[in-house]
């Protein structure tokens, strides 16, 4: 399954005087992770630590403690997204440290706690691939099919190209294919076949 973040999000924690502040992003690549973090970093410039995760897929993770002791803050991070099975997001907890010492377990804690609240204040959503299908009629059948496109849920019309014949592009999930071309071969009273033109990703909300 993939899933996203719903929204880009900033929350904040105290922890034993401790700031915690989590910055989290979605992102599509590596380098707009990166840009992501330097961003932050710049932008809390007098933090104690800006430690940072992003998921792009399952080939491209990457995690830092920046200054923290080894594996009490970047890793238990990304264990959060990975927990989540979250892609294409981007995690900066910022710390400004209040004069307690946590301990490594607190600070794991408190940056696996951090990325975690903000994940959930987030919300969740899961990327779909959606097909796009085209089929034709003559210019002369246009407005009467336009208007059949209209009175039905499993698609939507994506585009419609006037030319020597109209092209109608519909958008769906791809399991919908051979339902829709069930339904317009009923609703047009004659055999229609979908061809595949592309497809891209919505993003819809996931309750879970």
């Amino acid at each position: 399954m993939n899933l996203t973040i719903a929204k880009n999000v900033r929350t904040e924690q105290v922890i034993s005087k401790s700031r915690f502040i989590c910055s989290l992003k979605k992102v599509n690549t590596e380098e707009e992770a990166q840009e992501f973090i330097k961003a932050v970093k710049k932008e809390f410039w007098d933090a104690t630590h800006n430690c940072s995760a992003y998921v792009i897929d399952e080939q491209h993770q990457r995690s830092s403690d920046d200054g923290e002791p080894s594996g009490t803050a970047g890793m238990p991070m990304l264990g959060v997204l990975r927990k989540q099975e979250l892609q294409q997001v981007a995690a900066v907890v910022t710390r400004y440290f209040g004069g307690i010492k946590l301990g490594a377990g607190g600070l794991v804690r408190a940056y696996s706690g951090s990325v975690a609240q903000a994940v959930e204040a987030a919300g969740l959503a899961q990327k779909v691939k959606m097909g796009l299908y085209v089929f034709s009629c003559a210019p002369s059948e246009a407005g009467r099919v336009t208007n059949l496109l209209y009175r039905q849920q499993l698609f939507t019309l994506a585009d419609t190209e006037y030319g020597n014949a109209v092209i109608f592009t519909l958008r769906m999930p791809e399991d919908k294919k051979s339902q829709a071309e069930k339904w317009l071969t009923d609703a047009m009273q004659k055999p229609t076949e979908l061809t595949e033109a592309g497809y891209e990703y919505e993003e819809i909300l996931y309750a879970g």
